[in-house]
């Protein structure tokens, strides 16, 4: 039997998810080293391995496909962690990367420091060339003056190097020179240069894009080879792919030429496992998808069974964080998940997060000296988590520990733990539901309208409540839900994007130069596309899109093309109208006689993997074999009530069981909590399914 492998690698925990033949999937777990990434990877392939009755090494050998998902990249940005990277600019524009976007939250709010660039200005040097907007050169290349700028970057020992001229993207002759230079005075020096990269208008994408690529070269290539040369010495001998920001899979040396695409790896495989799973149990294509993890509350939404991108996808807060500036799945993440720290402010007012205990110390029941209360020392005294049977067993939880900590909360609001502990569950659910409507009420979208599918570790202890205050009508939770982002890497497809500059204007459409390049964009595919030649794909599918305003707009919008050309003025009037229509569902204003100004153009190619059967957990509906259990747990929407609560272990529910509330269903890598009034019910592929 051949099987399938799909990792990914987060802070605390490294998860596996194998496929075989069936769709059938088994979840193996192990710690991260962050030092020596390939132990926990092994680990949690050899944990799935044991309960498929196969070693290590047996399991690589049978398995043809290996998918690997880190949070490395992002966590190496956030932490500073990158390559020493230098920066080249055009002459007399040395802060593109200072002054970003222009804007910040709170304006008025003096005391609150501009934030540091990306790159330090210390190491940006201005680049004497000029190449004007029509492409032509204004001002030559100084060569002489690049060559000393080089050999101080030489001196200072530069790891990596960012290059992103003005106008590049009409004429990237100075571009070039410049990356020739690099290779000749700096060998095996990493470098980046914009226009191959994101060859976009608007110079602070652009800019950030490339910088954040430069960055993560040397870390990320040195990673990957190692990663690979690890899993060949092992006995692997299928291909390897990774998991993107794209919202699919790639090839192992696409990303090492790119590894931006690496940023947000594992959350971009949330929407698309949301999507299959709701999918098999046919809930339509309209579909919030959430991941709840230990840190972080992640949002995706799904329309029409499309998995929606976006090009403002920030690390950090919009405007005064890092801009990635390229494609990526649209994924909205606050500070809220199951480590979150609750805490009181100086008004004496509850907060949930955005801090987290982290795996080390951890929330206080883990017993490594965390201090602080958690939701998951929360869910612990309200009896939602079972502390002798978290993690299927494999952990031992201080409940005594979270009962004091959650005592002393409290206190300081009146409150006994219990109620306290329910508090903490009130504050976090409002802060989700807020992260919810950001991405559904505030962008034209009712989620009323939606089905809502919850995955991560965290999800299931309270799902239903913010559903219900969402007025969603039908919630899914998967039995994998542990590992949703390794399940979603099983469901991806290979996806690349290319993107280009061209500004065109619906009331004087330039059709040659559009459709020019468009057909540019296409030969990129072509040449993606043959290098997959060999590869056993059912099919292939292309994609096309444009970001369009209004004229004299600030912002655009990303509208699909109909077709990949834009030919005739009937082809147009169809643009101008889709343009039109999302404008309106998104500001609820149209304006038929403003022209359209079309600025970047998008192709996507995918290439489908020949998915295996519709997936399901491993033992997902045996027949209930165990006998029934029950604990106290508690519930209400003020004060904490405790209530006989039964107890099921997921694995021996059998299907088409309905469980009514209050519930608690234990899975060996998540809980479900059905609260009182409610009702779940065991689906024909094992998951829960809850319709309010």
């Amino acid at each position: 039997m051949a099987y399938r492998i799909a990792i990914d690698t987060g802070g605390t925990f490294t998860d596996a998810v194998v496929a075989d033949e069936a769709g059938a999937l088994t979840i193996g777990k192990a710690p991260t080293n962050p030092a020596k990434s390939f132990e926990g990877v092994s680990g949690a392939v050899a944990d799935a391995a044991r309960q498929l009755g196969l070693d290590f090494a047996d399991l690589l050998a049978r398995s043809e496909i290996f998918i690997y998902g880190t949070t490395r990249a992002t966590n190496a940005i956030v932490t500073g962690r990158t390559a020493k990277t230098a920066a080249l600019f055009t002459e007399g524009f040395p802060d593109i990367l200072v002054y970003r976007q222009g804007g910040k939250f709170n304006a008025h709010r003096l005391e609150v420091e501009y934030p540091d660039p990306y790159i330090p200005r210390s190491l940006t040097y201005e680049i004497p060339e000029r190449i004007g907007a029509e492409g032509g050169v204004v001002k030559p290349l100084d060569e002489a003056a690049a060559r000393r700028v080089l050999e101080r970057l030489k001196a200072r020992k530069v790891e990596a190097i960012a290059v992103c001229l003005l106008w590049s993207i009409a004429n990237p002759v100075h571009e070039v020179r410049l990356g020739a230079l690099i290779e000749e005075m700096l060998p095996g020096v990493a470098y980046t240069l914009s226009h191959r990269l994101n060859p976009i208008l608007r110079e602070y994408p652009r800019a950030s894009s490339t910088a954040i690529d430069a960055s993560l070269k040397p870390l990320m290539q040195a990673h990957m080879r190692e990663l690979e040369s690890e899993l060949r010495a092992a006995g692997y001998r299928g291909d390897i792919l990774v998991s993107a920001s794209v919202g699919g899979v790639m090839n192992v040396k696409d990303v090492i030429e790119r590894p931006i695409f690496m940023v947000k790896s594992g959350p971009a495989m949330a929407p698309v496992a949301g999507l299959s799973f709701a999918q098999n149990e046919s809930l339509g294509g309209d579909v919030i998808v959430v991941d709840t993890g230990g840190t972080t509350f992640d949002v995706t939404l799904v329309q029409n069974s499309q998995v929606r991108f976006t090009r403002e996808t920030w690390l950090g807060e919009q405007y005064t964080g890092h801009n990635i500036g390229m494609g990526s799945v649209d994924i909205r993440s606050i500070g809220a998940g199951g480590g979150s720290i609750a805490w009181i402010d100086s008004g004496g007012l509850l907060h949930v997060g955005p801090q987290s205990a982290g795996a080390k110390p951890g929330p206080v029941c883990y017993g490594q000296g965390g201090t602080e209360p958690t939701v998951t020392d929360a869910a612990v005294v309200l009896g939602y988590i079972d502390p002798k049977n978290f993690l299927g067993g494999r952990m031992t939880l201080d409940a005594a520990a979270a009962e004091r900590a959650l005592e002393a909360l409290g206190k300081a609001l009146g409150l006994g733990a219990k109620d306290a502990a329910l508090a903490v569950f009130t504050v976090a659910n409002e802060v989700m539901i807020k992260a919810i409507h950001e991405i559904t009420i505030k962008e034209g979208v009712n989620p009323a309208e939606a089905a809502l599918v919850a995955g991560g570790g965290a999800a299931g202890l309270n799902i239903l409540p913010i559903a219900r205050a969402l007025d969603v009508k039908r919630v899914l939770m998967p039995r994998a839900a542990g590992a949703f982002s390794a399940c979603g890497a099983h469901f991806s497809n290979i996806v690349t994007e290319y993107g280009a500059s061209r500004v065109a204007y619906s009331n004087q459409f330039d059709f040659a130069g559009v459709n020019g390049t468009l057909a540019a964009l296409d030969a990129r595919l072509d040449e993606f596309q043959h290098g997959l030649a060999t590869k056993d794909f059912s099919r292939y599918e292309r994609h096309y899109f444009v970001e369009a305003r209004y004229m004299n707009q600030n912002w655009e919008l990303e509208v699909p093309l109909r077709k990949g050309r834009v030919e005739t003025k009937a082809e147009l009037d169809v643009l101008v109208e889709d343009f039109h229509n999302v404008h309106d569902r998104m500001f609820a204003v149209r304006d038929p006689y403003n022209p359209v100004e079309c600025t970047n153009w998008k192709a996507r190619l995918t290439a489908y993997l020949g998915h295996r059967a519709p997936p399901s957990l491993r033992s997902a509906a045996v027949g209930s074999s165990g006998a029934p259990r029950s604990r106290t747990a508690y519930f209400g929407e003020t004060r904490a009530a405790a209530m006989s609560t039964q107890v099921l272990a997921g694995g021996e529910i059998a299907a088409g069981t309905v469980i009514k509330g209050p519930a608690i269903i234990e899975e060996p890598t998540t809980t479900l909590v059905v609260y009182p009034g409610m009702s779940a019910r065991v689906t024909a592929r094992g998951d829960y399914l809850v319709e309010l």
